[in-house]
């Protein structure tokens, strides 16, 4: 049957297909985020892992909307409602596949390197990826005879509202459930409702007969067995789950065996019951310093021990701030002694925002966080935080963070880390300390910094397992600190919030672990990338270039908001919809104007990115002085959201018209367009916000990025020229 004669035969048609491509936007963005997370639980993440998970999602959808041209089998609608069908129990089959065979392919416990976290995911990910990106196209393929060009530009905008529902129920499906099964069934039904629809409109026996058999079968399951309960059994045995939450923040899971405790949060373990040595290293070589402190602000890290530790003081009064409830739900489970005792306040909030808020002065503040492998952790280890600690110390207080760990010999990449954030440090206070113990611990305060860790002890009658006279006297041994410290490059740069210097020493330290490097599979990336480029022609380079920018600065505003307010989930959120919501707006206005556009408007556009991009350095950095009050309810509320709204709109105004501009073929076309939009937002997810933003300052990305729309806008404009 052709694409017309079903057309015409189905007046319902074009809605329905508009109900497809909504609920493929839904599930989409759902399942993005709820395998995210997943697999950054299943490879222990990091920024660069999120990139690579992202990147592939991306260029994997991009392919699957590339071959979507190409397909010519069998009835459009039938095609579109066999592959919606099997869309809506992919995620449930993928998250399964995640938490069951990572432990299987991979050695438990073992960290998975870089090549073979892009592997996996990418096995993980292509069925899905592919069916969408194909689905894409075909939807634009089945509006071509009622729609014409303008199809491509409707698709892009319904797939957009979809994203944009997906992206807000997530948001508060996290709030009120803790399975991500549970959160899957409901884009699972939105697609085997569409698929059935547009099987039953086309009167096609075969499609009609598939979404009836895939949804069946799903109920069966999804009533019968528990696939959270289950799969988690799997996933963590011969060990037995006793606990397992999903929050806005993270996954955390406690397990038992042979009466040993381990608590796990995102795929990392933070500690066992029975091994309280890292807790003892945390807590007493800052607390050795100050014995007589009276007041500590502990940053994160209750749950693992170092609140047990604390009480060991007895004049100290603990302020205990956690972001996650899930932690706080785990800690009044199973350790209620040490965060019921009248010494301990625990406060639910951001850290970071806690200390640039607080009124409250302190002796002693420890920062138990893991590394700064990502950019939301690195905001605890930059100099505006350093400063924003200083002002909340009592004179001669002591701050107290650790990095990495130590096996008897400083490497390069452990060097520089290190390096850096010493000076970092060094720029805010008069003294600091090196500890190199089971981790690095550094100290810093604008008091002395001498004390006699094992004196101290003893004299107070502290019991510890691990912090005897003989440890303490290797650990602190002259040739041992000294290694570390003749370690330290004392012209290393300082860690900021816009400048995460750190990062990228972290990311190197990381990677510097696993073989092979990366240099090789980087540069046929980048052969391969350059040929794509080459053979795309004007307008897919600037959809490519405006893709990138896309996603670029969004995480350059994510970066700023989180580095000037804190990691406020739900206003994290909005700024996430707002810029998904900027892209619906933009192919709406464009959609609605296009018969009067040409493609200079396109060149237009391109130069508005360039110079936003270019722009937003400077007006995230202006943010950072408006302090707190109504200027800063106004940058959280108003500010940053319009910030990352004004991106989507541009960007979003590209797609319509470039699919007007250089049409040729509604299937061609789609598949074109929707391909370099993939690849452009892969390269800004994987390349530009997981490793250049570390390495180069957010200010030198957004010139590159203006650099490269203007660059296509150029090359669109020599175009229309000729």
């Amino acid at each position: 049957m052709s694409v017309v004669s079903e057309t015409q035969r189905c007046p319902v048609a074009r809605r329905l297909v508009f109900l497809s491509v909504c609920a493929l936007g839904v599930s989409s963005l759902v399942t993005q985020l709820t395998l995210m997370r997943e697999l950054v639980c299943a490879f222990s993440g990091n920024e660069l892992v999120f990139g690579i998970v992202l990147g592939n999602w991306l260029l994997l959808t991009g392919l699957g909307a590339a071959a979507g041209g190409r397909m010519r089998f069998g009835s459009p609608a039938a095609r579109l409602a066999i592959a919606q069908s099997f869309i809506a129990v992919l995620p449930l089959i993928q998250v399964y596949a995640v938490r069951t065979l990572r432990n299987r392919v991979f050695l438990p416990g073992l960290q998975v390197g870089v090549v073979e976290t892009a592997l996996a995911s990418a096995v993980i990910l292509l069925p899905y990826c592919v069916i969408a990106g194909a689905l894409l196209t075909l939807a634009c393929r089945l509006l071509a005879p009622t729609d014409g060009a303008s199809s491509i530009g409707r698709v892009y905008f319904m797939d957009t509202l979809g994203d944009i529902g997906g992206g807000v129920f997530f948001s508060l499906a996290l709030l009120l459930l803790s399975d991500h099964f549970g959160i899957l069934v409901v884009p699972t039904a939105l697609n085997l409702l569409a698929a059935l629809a547009v099987a039953f409109a086309a009167r096609h026996r075969l499609a009609l007969a598939t979404t009836v058999a895939v949804g069946v079968a799903a109920l069966g399951v999804l009533t019968r067995v528990d696939l959270d309960e289950t799969s988690l059994a799997r996933q963590y045995s011969p060990a037995r789950v006793v606990f397992h939450e999903q929050s806005p923040y993270g996954s955390v899971v406690v397990t038992e065996s042979a009466g040993q405790l381990d608590f796990i949060e995102s795929g990392v373990p933070l500690f066992s019951t029975d091994t309280p040595e890292q807790a003892e290293e945390t807590v007493h070589y800052a607390m050795t310093q100050r014995p007589d402190a009276r007041h500590v602000l502990l940053v994160s890290g209750g749950v693992s021990g170092t609140a047990r530790e604390l009480l060991k003081y007895p004049a100290a009064a603990i302020d205990y701030v956690e972001l996650d409830p899930s932690l706080l739900r785990v800690a009044k489970r199973y350790v209620p002694e040490y965060f019921e005792h009248p010494r301990v306040a625990v406060i639910r909030d951001d850290g970071r925002r806690f200390v640039q808020q607080t009124e409250r002065r302190y002796d002693v503040v420890i920062v138990d966080l893991p590394d700064p492998s990502t950019l939301q952790l690195n905001r605890f280890y930059t100099e505006e935080f350093f400063r924003a600690v200083a002002r909340v110390l009592n004179p001669g207080g002591v701050l107290e963070i650790s990095l990495a760990h130590y096996e008897n010999a400083v490497s390069d990449q452990l060097a520089a880390l290190l390096s850096v954030a010493d000076a970092t440090l060094r720029r805010v206070f008069a003294r600091t300390r090196i500890v190199p113990g089971a981790s690095v611990y550094l100290l810093a305060s604008n008091g002395r910094l001498d004390a006699d860790v094992a004196a101290v002890l003893e004299a107070r009658g502290i019991e510890t397992k691990l912090l005897h006279r003989s440890y303490l006297a290797a650990v602190l041994g002259e040739d041992r600190v000294g290694d570390v410290v003749r370690s330290l490059d004392g012209g290393a740069p300082s860690n900021r919030d816009l400048d995460p210097a750190l990062h990228d020493r972290q990311l190197s330290y990381w990677t510097s672990q696993f073989a092979p490097r990366l240099g090789t599979i980087g540069a046929v990336m980048a052969l391969l990338l350059g040929a794509y480029l080459l053979r795309s022609g004007p307008i897919s380079f600037a959809i490519f270039s405006g893709g990138c920018a896309a996603s670029t600065l969004e995480v350059v505003v994510l970066l700023g908001f989180q580095a000037i307010h804190g990691f406020v989930y739900q206003r994290v959120g909005i700024i996430v919809t707002l810029s998904i919501a900027g892209l619906a707006v933009g192919s709406l206005l464009m959609n609605r104007g296009l018969l009067r556009r040409r493609r200079r408007d396109l060149v237009s556009l391109q130069f508005a990115i360039a110079l936003f991009a270019g722009l937003l350095p400077m007006l995230v950095g202006a943010l950072t002085h408006l302090g707190s009050g109504l200027g800063a309810e106004l940058s959280a509320d108003v500010i940053f959201p319009l910030l990352a709204f004004i991106p989507g709109v541009l960007t979003g105004m590209e797609f319509p018209l470039a699919g007007r501009e250089d049409f040729r073929g509604v299937g061609a076309t789609a598949a074109r367009l929707y391909t370099a939009d993939f690849v452009g937002a892969a390269v800004g997810a994987m390349l530009v916000g997981a490793v250049l933003i570390p390495m180069l300052s957010v200010t030198l990305v957004c010139l590159l990025v203006a650099g490269l729309n203007l660059l296509s806008g150029s090359v669109v404009w020599a175009a229309t020229k000729a």
